[in-house]
């Protein structure tokens, strides 16, 4: 039983990563830091947005409209950082 809460966890934290990832991407991308014609750029670009816009897309039409500010991805790893607290100290004791 541990191994499989540490696949979840394992799995969550480089979830965690990947959205990160994306929030950054996404900036370098808006402000014209990168180079938006070249191909590997956009193939990382569209890994990113196709792995993390079917979370972000639901949090994103519950939010206000924030002038431009998007802080979907912040909710999103506040609510990665809750599923993975709430495992480990509340689940994983009544199981283990």
């Amino acid at each position: 039983m541990l191994a499989l809460f540490q696949t979840i966890d394992l799995a969550l934290n480089l979830y965690t990563w990947v959205l990160i990832a994306s929030a950054i991407f996404s900036w370098l991308y808006a402000f014209n830091v990168i180079n938006s014609s070249n191909q590997f750029v956009n193939s990382v670009g569209m890994f990113l947005y196709n792995v993390t816009e079917p979370l972000l897309r639901p949090i994103r039409r519950v939010l206000p409209n924030l002038g431009g500010i998007d802080i979907s991805p912040i909710i999103l790893l506040l609510i990665i950082f809750f599923v993975r607290s709430l495992m480990w100290n509340s689940i994983f004791p009544l199981v283990a």
